[in-house]
């Protein structure tokens, strides 16, 4: 190749796509590829929709739609799962299948096919192509990373390969937008796309030969080895020094989260207060002024105040995938993995889940076992999620400060820590148990994954990830939660109290927090918090607490909007400080304080097993086909969670 970077470029009869009548009909389009193949981003660089991007297998578990404008031209475009064959092993890959098959009419056929070949990985990625050629659909090719099969010395004639293959091939580096444009022209009507004189075989040794073909035809050079990812995998795929690595990694991960996130939430907390001192100051109608300033401010502001640390908890998850650590990762904990009954693939389910049960839980459609799925779908709850970072960060304010150290690091990152390789060993307990449970209900199947060279991520790619990660936090605060403190302000100020009632409790009607006290301490929220007492009272909880439990069945998050409203009842200049400060009100404990360090111990534990996310038992019974499951979840994890809350409990108070 006489000039190499001219060598990479589009090539193949891509026009101005025009068909001959001149019409602007839409046409449906399937992007099809390998994990790691750059699909998912090419994706996100045609339609401008926020799809995740992952340097492992897994992670698209579902289809992604989104439209492109081309000219006049409305283009549908479908992101399918990621797959290295059309023999369907697992759910995710059925899809694909089921979608480039004419014959199924469940799923919509599309009318042409846009396969993202990895140019540095050619040979293997050629046995798809061969099977999507067969599909009889319309095909273009797109080869990714072609700038990085030159970095390694590698090449290709991008021309020739597109006369070997016998359909339209467009090279794209990262979805830049001047090599999109040369795609796009081709998107509009595939029906007018070059197709392959012969079809390649289905004969394994057939296509074998074709491949050499193929490559030798495109003047193809492997690309050498990557020196640099070689010498960094030598480390961090050893059994001793990777594991120690990524300890390290996740312990680091958590310091971080607290070192830097601490300042942006002050400047959170301090507009929240400036909001709620101007409802204070110009609202005089006073129960107008306690629902703005303490359901909606106080409860809604309560959560947003955590959104620096859910923002940098997905920057820095978003890093380590973009970089190709996650896979590396998931190869450490395959031999993990291995003792509780599964394989690699539920690492990637399980891994997903620590930012939300959800997506973890659609994860196990990457699983081909039904007991790996089973197994896995029951253990992803216990990933310690985003949603519970509020919860734990408010509790462990309460149990020590933020300069309390053990040793030379943060007490508060240490606990966290813990709290998530907690979540993580229980994780792996019950998947084991569940596997048991479901033997002999699948065969073992092989695991394949790949390991991605190092790479710089997209600070775009990455931006829109956190991005997506912060509206969906902003988006529950801004329903679920908001509804929630909506409700518990009215369950906490009903029935309604006059002065008179104020008077014969022996109150001054003019000392609001007293007043506001006796209120909630009277309303029908403690009522509800009260009748369930006997339930939690071994663990140390009262009403107040027993209400925020209730509250966080719709969400984890509404727990710190409960005491958000709680606290600023008892003291609305300082609602932290009243929680520091609040006494148990009746019982054997009346006088003593409320969240003692065996208290908040079993509070951090009963959160870490309780299964608190109606969103996530409902998304259980979608992928389970069956409401049997979510309500054996459910139910384990509640006694589970009581009871270890209970020994947390015992134990910390023994200590101390």
């Amino acid at each position: 190749m006489a000039d190499e970077r001219g060598s990479l470029v589009s090539c193949g009869p891509h026009g101005n796509a025009e068909s001959s009548d001149g019409s602007g009909s839409d046409a449906r389009l399937a992007l099809v590829g390998s994990p790691n193949s750059g699909k998912t981003t090419l994706f996100n660089a045609l339609t401008g929709l926020r799809a995740k991007t992952g340097n492992y297998p897994g992670v698209t578990v579902a289809r992604y739609e989104g439209r492109t404008q081309v000219g006049e031209h409305n283009v549908l475009v479908e992101d399918l799962p990621g797959t290295y064959s059309l023999d369907a092993i697992s759910p995710d890959e059925q899809i694909v299948s089921d979608v480039l098959d004419p014959d199924d009419v469940a799923t919509e056929t599309p009318d042409g096919l846009v396969v993202t070949l990895d140019a540095t990985t050619l040979r293997r990625s050629l046995g798809m192509l061969a099977q999507v050629l067969s599909a009889d659909l319309p095909v273009c090719v797109v080869l990714t990373f072609t700038d990085e099969l030159i970095r390694r010395q590698g090449g290709v004639d991008v021309d020739a390969f597109a006369r070997a293959v016998g359909v339209p091939v467009v090279a794209v580096v990262g979805g830049r937008r001047r090599e999109i444009g040369a795609l796009r022209d081709l998107l509009p009507h595939p029906g007018d796309w070059l197709t392959p004189a012969v079809v390649p075989p289905t004969d394994t040794r057939e296509v074998t030969a074709w491949i050499e073909s193929v490559l030798t035809a495109s003047k193809y050079t492997l690309p050498r080895i990557d020196d640099r990812t070689r010498r960094i995998d030598a480390v961090l795929l050893h059994p001793v020094w990777g594991t120690i690595v990524f300890f390290a990694t996740m312990f680091a991960f958590f310091q971080v989260i607290f070192t830097v996130a601490a300042p942006l939430q002050d400047y959170v907390q301090q507009f929240f207060d400036f909001l709620a001192g101007q409802v204070s100051e110009h609202v005089d109608t006073g129960w107008l002024a306690s629902f703005l300033g303490d359901a909606m401010i106080g409860g809604v502001g309560g959560v947003l105040v955590f959104l620096p640390q859910i923002a940098l908890l997905f920057i820095l998850i978003a890093l380590l995938e973009g970089v190709g650590y996650m896979a590396r990762a998931a190869f450490l904990m395959d031999k993990i993995m291995s003792t509780a009954g599964l394989e690699g693939r539920a690492f990637v389910a399980l891994l997903s889940s620590l930012a939300c049960a959800i997506p973890g839980i659609m994860a196990t459609r990457t699983l081909p076992s039904t007991r790996d799925r089973l197994a896995t779908m029951m253990a992803a709850p216990l990933m310690t999620c985003s949603a519970r970072l509020p919860v734990y960060i408010l509790l462990t304010g309460l149990l020590v400060s933020s300069s309390d150290r053990v040793g030379p690091f943060g007490a508060q990152g240490v606990i966290m820590f813990a709290l998530y390789i907690g979540g993580a060993v229980s994780a792996m307990a019950t998947a084991w148990l569940f596997s048991k449970i479901g033997r002999g209900t699948g065969p073992l199947l092989p695991f394949y994954m790949e390991m991605p060279p190092y790479r710089l991520p997209s600070v775009r790619s990455m931006a829109l990830s956190v991005w997506d990660a912060c509206r969906g936090f902003v988006r529950k605060v801004g329903v679920i939660i908001l509804l929630t403190t909506a409700a518990l302000w009215l369950l906490l100020n009903l029935p309604v109290r006059g002065d008179a009632d104020f008077r014969a409790a022996g109150i001054d009607p003019n000392d609001d927090s007293a007043t506001s006290s006796y209120v909630i301490e009277h309303s029908a929220g403690a009522a509800v918090g009260k009748f369930i007492a006997p339930v939690f009272e071994p663990l140390g909880f009262d009403w107040r607490i027993n209400i925020g439990i209730l509250a966080s069945l719709s969400a984890r998050e509404t727990f710190v909007a409960t005491l958000g409203q709680v606290g600023a009842a008892e003291n609305p200049d300082d609602p932290g400080n009243a929680l520091e400060q609040m006494r148990v009100t009746e019982g054997a404990r009346e006088g003593e304080p409320l969240f003692t360090a065996p208290v908040l111990a079993a509070l951090m534990v009963f959160f870490l097993y309780a299964l608190q996310c109606m969103s996530t038992i409902g998304v259980m019974r979608r992928e389970s086909g069956t409401w049997k499951w979510p309500a054996i979840a459910f139910g384990y994890m509640f006694v589970l969670a009581w009871v270890m809350a209970f020994a947390a409990h015992t134990v910390v108070a023994a200590v101390i």
